[in-house]
C-alpha cells in the first residue's frame, strides 16, 4: 500500500510514510470488508460513513505539514484510522465525531492500541472544539483536517486555526468537491486547490443539514 499507492504518487515525507507503515489499516475496518483494507479505495465503516482511500488520507496529512510539537484538530473521527496516523505525527490530537457509536468504538480501539495523546469528543465538528475545561476554552490548533465535505469553509474552524496554521478539507457540493488547503497568514486566509475528490457530507451548524 505504502510503496505502490502512496509513495509513487509523490508523497515523500518519511515521517508520514513511516506512520502509514506502522498503523495497520485492517484494524479500523469492521466485518468482512477488512480483507480489502489495503486496496486503493474507500470502504464503509457503518452508519453510512467511510474510511477514505489511503492515498487521499496521505495527501491530506502531507498538506498539513504536521510537526512533532503540533496540536492537531480532526473533524470526523470515523473508525479512528486517520486519528492514529495523526497521533504518530503530532504531540496531541483532538478529534470530533458526530455519531456516538463511531466515537465510542474509535476511542476504545485507540486506547487498546496504546495511544495516550488522543482526545475524542462527540459533537458538531463544524463549530470546532468545545469544552468546559478552562485550559481548552480558547484552544487553537497548528493544523486542522476535515474528513467530510463542507459547502464552504466553516468560520468556526478558521477561528481555531493558529497563525501560520493549515486547514485541509474537501469543499463543494454534497456529491463532488475540491480538496482545499487553507493557510492562515497575518490573520488572512489563502486557499489552494488540489483537485477533485468525493467525501460524505459534513453535517452540522456550519455544514450541511442532516
Amino acid at each position: 500500500m505504502v510503496e505502490y499507492q502512496i509513495k509513487v504518487r509523490g508523497i515523500t515525507d518519511e515521517r508520514l510514510l513511516d506512520a502509514f507503515r506502522k498503523v495497520e489499516r485492517h484494524l479500523f475496518i469492521p466485518g468482512n470488508s477488512c480483507q480489502f483494507a489495503y486496496d486503493d479505495g474507500p470502504l464503509g465503516i457503518g452508519e453510512g460513513q467511510t474510511i477514505s482511500q489511503p492515498y487521499i488520507v496521505a495527501l491530506m496529512l502531507d498538506l498539513m505539514k504536521i510537526k512533532p510539537e503540533d496540536i492537531v484538530l480532526e473533524i470526523g473521527t470515523g473508525s479512528g484510522y486517520q486519528t492514529a496516523l495523526i497521533a504518530e505525527l503530532a504531540q496531541r490530537v483532538y478529534s470530533i465525531e458526530r455519531i456516538l457509536s463511531l466515537a465510542k468504538n474509535a476511542e476504545q480501539l485507540l486506547k487498546k492500541l496504546g495511544y495516550s495523546n488522543i482526545k475524542i469528543q462527540r459533537g458538531d465538528g463544524t463549530v470546532g472544539w468545545t469544552s468546559e475545561n478552562e485550559s481548552e476554552k480558547d484552544i487553537t490548533f497548528d493544523a486542522i483536517v476535515v474528513s467530510a465535505a463542507a459547502p464552504s469553509i466553516p468560520w468556526g474552524l478558521i477561528a481555531q486555526l493558529k497563525e501560520g496554521g493549515r486547514l485541509v478539507l474537501p469543499c463543494g457540493s454534497r456529491y463532488v468537491q475540491d480538496l482545499i488547503c487553507v493557510k492562515k497568514e497575518h490573520g488572512k486566509i489563502k486557499k489552494e486547490n488540489f483537485g477533485g475528490c468525493q467525501f460524505v457530507p459534513l453535517i452540522g451548524e456550519q455544514g450541511w443539514e442532516k
